[in-house]
């Protein structure tokens, strides 16, 4: 409807040329010329340091609208895009991609609640336990990088609120984005993991244990995660899907605990099979693992392939590689490498084609930190500890 207004109104040409040509070029499916994977990696860094450019805080752009232009600069996703950048400053030895990673944290710290908590998606004083959990993230890997005390007891303090918020069966029913609970905190709890690497309280591996066993409960038998969707009655898109997944594996790793490894295997080999020829996988699934949609999300691409190559490395079952590499192939034709607009060349679209309904003619950052970490992963996988 939006896009319809727009032509209706006639408003700004070039806008109108652009969103048209992008959506006729992937409604025919004409697919971007591919390279080696240090190049997209390369094209999608530059990417995310141009978005982070953008508002003048240190914080990366949440994402760039063929409409609007570029957005607020987003907590959550800065906070997990921080390992990103200091993963990548190693691989490239430019010390350039630490420092931003540096300047993502500090701004990370300015928006820390009261309460230890981190707001949600353009609020201040809202706090949200996903978010906060994925702040987590770049504030224990910036300790570990910088050894500067100051992230450790962001992190600590964030972690003790989400305990604090904790219901008594791991749930977390409060505070939580739309007020619906999200089997997808499994990842949350994973980021307590991390703060207790840095912390060693033992009271975060009792916690985390006990948000995962809950998040179990909402497996199915044939893989599918319950109340996993944004809101009640979606049908999960597999970016949610793959925050499920992804934390219960990095979780069961972490712990030891290989019944968490299993219900992670059973979830992504189903999803293995129901990847596509051309690598994509649909864009939500429903209950049977079937889907209503026929577009992609990408950024579920890539965390997709991330979580298979971990599986891999863990199993050493084809299957998971196999897909991960197709889906990795995939990715690297749907980013635009040639476009004139530096807003455009590097990144990530939400959905394929870019009308679909996830994140529609936008560019999310997490789209193109996902992507990155799936490439860098492929290309070295002795790095798949550091792969947030």
């Amino acid at each position: 409807m939006r896009y319809i207004n727009y032509i209706i109104k006639g408003l700004n040409p070039g806008k109108f040329y652009q969103i048209s040509s992008l959506s006729i070029k992937d409604y025919f499916k004409l697919y971007n010329k591919t390279y080696p994977n240090e190049t997209h990696m390369k094209a999608a860094m530059d990417w995310l340091s141009y978005a982070q450019e953008q508002n003048n805080d240190g914080g990366v752009s949440a994402l760039y609208s063929l409409f609007d232009g570029w957005s607020y600069s987003y907590v959550e996703t800065t906070g997990y895009i921080i390992p990103t950048f200091f993963n990548y400053a190693h691989f490239s030895k430019n010390p350039v991609y630490r420092q931003k990673a540096v300047e993502m944290a500090d701004f990370e710290l300015n928006f820390q609640l009261s309460s230890g908590a981190f707001p949600g998606a353009g609020k201040k004083d809202t706090p949200i336990v996903f978010n906060t959990g994925q702040v987590i993230f770049g504030l224990c890997r910036a300790y570990e990088e910088t050894k500067s005390k100051k992230y450790r007891e962001a992190a600590v303090k964030a972690a003790d609120w989400l305990l604090s918020v904790m219901d008594k069966d791991g749930c977390w029913r409060k505070n939580e984005y739309l007020g619906h609970m999200h089997t997808y905190n499994s990842r949350t709890a994973w980021a307590i993991l991390l703060a207790h690497k840095i912390s060693k309280k033992g009271s975060y591996k009792k916690a985390a244990e006990k948000n995962i066993v809950w998040a179990l409960t909402q497996q199915q038998e044939n893989g599918w995660f319950q109340n996993n969707g944004f809101y009640p009655g979606q049908e999960p898109l597999v970016h949610t899907i793959a925050y499920s997944i992804r934390g219960i594996l990095e979780s069961g790793l972490y712990l030891k605990k290989t019944a968490y490894v299993k219900a992670a295997e059973k979830a992504a080999l189903a999803l293995a099979g129901r990847q596509r020829n051309d690598g994509s996988l649909p864009g939500s699934f429903d209950k049977d693992w079937k889907s209503s949609v026929k577009w992609s999300c990408l950024t579920g691409n890539s965390q997709m392939s991330i979580i298979w190559q971990k599986l891999f490395i863990e199993t050493k079952d084809e299957r998971f590689i196999d897909a991960a590499k197709k889906s990795n192939n995939y990715m690297k034709k749907v980013q635009n490498l040639s476009s004139s607009n530096k807003a455009i060349r590097g990144g990530i679209p939400g959905a394929f084609p870019i009308y679909g309904w996830y994140a529609p003619f936008c560019f999310p950052n997490w789209a193109a930190k996902f992507f990155i970490d799936a490439l860098l992963l492929e290309a070295n996988p002795g790095m798949h500890m550091k792969i947030i």
